[in-house]
C-alpha cells in the first residue's frame, strides 16, 4: 500500500508562485517516475511535469519555462516549483507515482495523490 499526500497548494495572485510536495510512503522499494498532473473544472486532467529516477523530465507545453519538477530520492518526495502563475493555472494538482517498485519486488503502475487546490487570481 503506498500513499501520496501533497501539499503546498493554495491561492495566490497572478504572478506570484507556489511550491508543491508529494511524499510518498509505504512499502516502496524504489520510484522510477514520479509527476504532477493537474485537473481544471470541466476539462480533462492533463499532464504538468514527471522526472525519472535517470532525471529526465517532461513538461506540458503550459507550463514550460515556468514550472520546475524536482525530487527527493532518499524522502520519495518530488515537488513543483511554480513560478509566473497565471489564471489558467487554477487546477486540482495530483502527485502521480507512474511506476514503482515494493518492498516485496512488484512493480506497480500509477499511484495517485488526493490532490491539492491551487487558484490563481488575476
Amino acid at each position: 500500500q503506498v500513499q501520496l499526500v501533497e501539499s503546498g497548494g493554495g491561492l495566490v495572485q497572478a504572478g506570484g508562485s507556489l511550491r508543491l510536495s508529494c511524499a510518498a510512503s509505504g512499502s516502496i522499494l524504489s520510484i522510477n517516475t514520479m509527476g504532477w498532473y493537474r485537473q481544471a473544472p470541466g476539462k480533462q486532467r492533463e499532464l504538468v511535469a514527471t522526472l525519472t529516477s535517470g532525471c529526465s523530465t517532461k513538461y506540458g507545453d503550459s507550463v514550460r519555462g515556468r514550472f520546475t519538477i524536482s525530487r527527493d530520492n532518499d524522502k520519495n518526495t518530488v515537488y513543483l516549483q511554480m513560478n509566473s502563475l497565471k489564471p489558467e493555472d487554477t487546477a486540482v494538482y495530483y502527485c502521480n507515482l507512474q511506476r514503482y517498485m515494493t518492498s516485496r519486488g512488484a512493480t506497480l503502475y500509477d499511484a495517485w495523490g488526493q490532490g491539492t487546490q491551487v487558484t490563481v487570481s488575476s
